[in-house]
């Protein structure tokens, strides 16, 4: 899948995502509201990944899913990722795309690091993820995705706690809260200060995220942090993922080669190891 926030309002550029080997669409997280999100600088670089804090600038539910209702393009199939500050909140957004006929799914943005009273400060809580859960099945027939802080005490609870609420599956995980600091001007590179890093720095945390919630949990996991090549699939299957995310990796100058190397090199994995088919690599790590 393509990962969220990169590319996720791109209407004219997902069938081009598509062709090229990607699964489905993850789309940028809206909200109930416009948002303008955080000034600029929102991104940088660090060592092996980026820092980013856009600040969920989105456009609005209403208008997002008039450009869902107005699109005429080649269809594809499009999760729709949701944030909200309350429960009742996620319920009303999940509502609002659930006759959407080109939603195929809802992925709650229970994780945003650098948002106050939204994203990781509701969905840390294992108590109140689930709560967000239980709402939003009550408002959709669409499976629903849950997306796992990166930073949790204890995986294994808030993994079972989602799927107890009856979370369809997992995304594990978001970035995690960090921060740079200009040595010359002596302060914070990001306007917002703290942001998200992402990109192949995050790739372990996730790996391991994934590891763990495997042994809690029935249904599927999605990976997603860090991956840009087939090996990086490989070791979130082996880990236990179902399927992976890609999201910094497409900053590249080639990006729309990402998903054909990806399949391609998986496809060869899967041969050269004896298996008949992916699926019996996922979680192979726990024998």
């Amino acid at each position: 899948m393509l990962a969220s926030g990169v590319l996720g309002i791109s209407f004219d550029l997902f069938p081009r995502i598509i062709q090229s080997g990607c699964g489905a669409i993850v789309s940028k997280s809206i909200g109930l509201e416009p948002r303008d999100g955080y000034g600029n600088p929102a991104m940088t670089g660090v060592e092996s990944g980026y820092l980013n804090a856009i600040g969920l600038a989105n456009p609005g539910a209403g208008e997002f899913l008039q450009e869902i209702n107005d699109y005429k393009g080649p269809k594809f199939p499009l999760i729709m990722s949701i944030f909200a500050d309350s429960p009742d909140n996620f319920a009303k957004l999940a509502g609002i795309f659930d006759l959407a006929e080109r939603v195929k799914g809802i992925e709650l943005n229970l994780s945003c690091p650098h948002v106050k009273e939204t994203g990781s400060e509701i969905g840390s809580s294992p108590e109140n993820a689930s709560e967000v859960v239980r709402q939003v099945k009550r408002a959709t027939r669409k499976p629903v995705f849950a997306k796992m802080p990166a930073s949790l005490p204890n995986v294994g609870i808030w993994s079972k706690a989602v799927e107890s609420a009856g979370a369809d599956a997992i995304v594990a995980i978001n970035t995690i809260r960090a921060m740079r600091i200009d040595v010359e001007a002596k302060k914070a590179i990001l306007s917002n200060k703290v942001g998200g890093i992402s990109g192949p720095a995050l790739k372990p945390v996730g790996v391991r995220c994934v590891y763990e919630a495997y042994q809690s949990v029935d249904i599927p996991i999605v990976g997603v942090g860090g991956v840009s090549t087939w090996e990086d699939a490989v070791e979130y299957f082996l880990a236990g993922a179902t399927c992976v995310q890609i999201g910094s990796a497409m900053g590249s100058s080639n990006f729309l080669s990402t998903f054909t190397l990806l399949n391609k090199g998986l496809g060869q994995y899967v041969k050269d190891h004896g298996y008949t088919s992916y699926k019996e690599m996922i979680g192979a790590a726990h024998n």
